[in-house]
């Protein structure tokens, strides 16, 4: 449960480096009437079935987008617990997976994480892009979509 990403802040560039380096910490804290309200739900969620319902939509979810990823010739990794998936990109000729996200996003209207963003070295990151399933159906089916033209426009 992510915290209120609401407000606007103009400045100076340090400063606003400087407060977009503590938003992305920030939105994961979360209001004290929400954390009660989270907590009464935890309480009563086993009983009314809320774990195998979620369970079963975000399997259902994943195994869409793994299955839309790997017709477009994207063959993702196996995963044991998570909202991404993670794409082997390494054949694809692209410098580097920042180049290919953005070409992604560009060129087929289907957005991923570059993972090299979250190494100390960026260059010693492997050719992989990261897609989340924790989407609505409908996004999930228009990235499948967009995503069946890929094969035919990939460069190289």
């Amino acid at each position: 449960m992510t915290g209120w990403k609401i407000g606007y802040a103009v400045g100076p560039a340090p400063l606003n480096a400087a407060l977009r380096a503590v938003h992305q910490f920030v939105t994961f804290a979360t209001a004290t009437p929400f954390q009660d309200a989270m907590a009464a739900a935890l309480e009563t969620a086993r009983e009314r079935g809320y774990y195998d319902q979620l369970r079963a939509e975000y399997t259902a979810r994943r195994d869409r987008l793994a299955a839309a990823l790997a017709d477009a010739g994207l063959p993702v990794l196996p995963i044991g617990g998570s909202y991404f998936l993670l794409a082997d990109i390494a054949a694809l000729g692209f410098p580097d997976d920042v180049a290919f996200c953005r070409w992604l996003t560009a060129e087929i209207g289907v957005a991923a994480i570059p993972p090299s963003a979250f190494y100390a070295d960026p260059a010693r990151a492997p050719q992989l892009a990261r897609f989340c399933f924790a989407k609505r159906d409908e996004t999930i089916a228009a990235a499948a979509e967009r995503l069946s033209h890929l094969r035919g426009r990939l460069p190289g």
